[in-house]
């Protein structure tokens, strides 16, 4: 799993950044607001660990202004300030989790793990690309002006997918989301389920990324 850790202490960072390492988690580790605005674009990650406080701005800030442009990427916010309001807070401005400085390394890592099982704060309700058009919420698909009927699995497997904000999903990711478990028996149906998708939606509104996994949109 990609991680970006933003937190201007290199010491924590070293620390931080060897333990998810062996946890075997890909980690970039930056110090500022800037550096952390370049590394979401370079590499988008998986799962974002943010300092409140950075020499260049507000982690809070960041955090906030990243869900207004409708970044999903779940965020675990930390802080030296570990008031009940000042967590209330860094939760509503997007933060999906807080974890107060001083903190046990093994509890991060936890947490970690969970943000990057869940994905994405939230599923959009609506997703287009091309001529293909999907409504979550009526669970409708529209494929150049002709609805396209998608079983229930097939939506379960289209809405991960887009909850992942165009990133590539890895085929464990996929199963633990749709079926709950990495097994053979699940590994061979999603196999089936990804050419069934592509036969109804289009083989460009699902794109695999070889030895990575799947995404929404664009071709293969």
């Amino acid at each position: 799993m990609r991680v970006l850790l933003v937190d201007d202490n290199a010491e924590l960072r070293e620390l931080v950044t060897r333990a998810l390492t062996r946890d075997g988690h890909a980690v970039t580790a930056v110090a500022t607001v800037a550096a952390a605005r370049a590394a979401l674009l370079e590499s988008p990650p998986e799962v974002l660990v943010l300092d409140l406080g950075l020499p260049d701005g507000s982690g809070m800030e960041l955090c906030r202004s990243l869900r207004a442009e409708g970044e999903r990427v779940p965020i675990l916010m930390l802080t030296a300030q570990g008031a009940v309001a000042r967590r209330v807070e860094g939760l509503e401005s997007g933060a999906d989790d807080f974890l107060a400085k001083p903190f046990a390394v093994a509890e991060l890592r936890a947490r970690v793990r969970v943000l990057g099982r869940r994905g994405p704060a939230a599923t959009p309700s609506s997703w287009r690309h091309g001529a293909v058009a999907l409504d979550f919420a009526a669970r409708r698909a529209v494929v150049r002006g002709a609805e396209a009927p998608l079983t229930a699995r097939e939506w379960a497997l289209v809405e991960f997918l887009a909850g992942r904000g165009g990133r590539v999903a890895r085929r464990g990711e996929i199963l633990d989301a749709v079926w709950g478990a990495d097994s053979p028996q699940a590994s061979a149906s999603l196999d089936v389920l990804i050419t069934r998708v592509r036969r109804k939606l289009g083989a460009a509104a699902l794109r695999t990324v070889r030895g990575e996994g799947y995404a929404l949109g664009g071709g293969e």
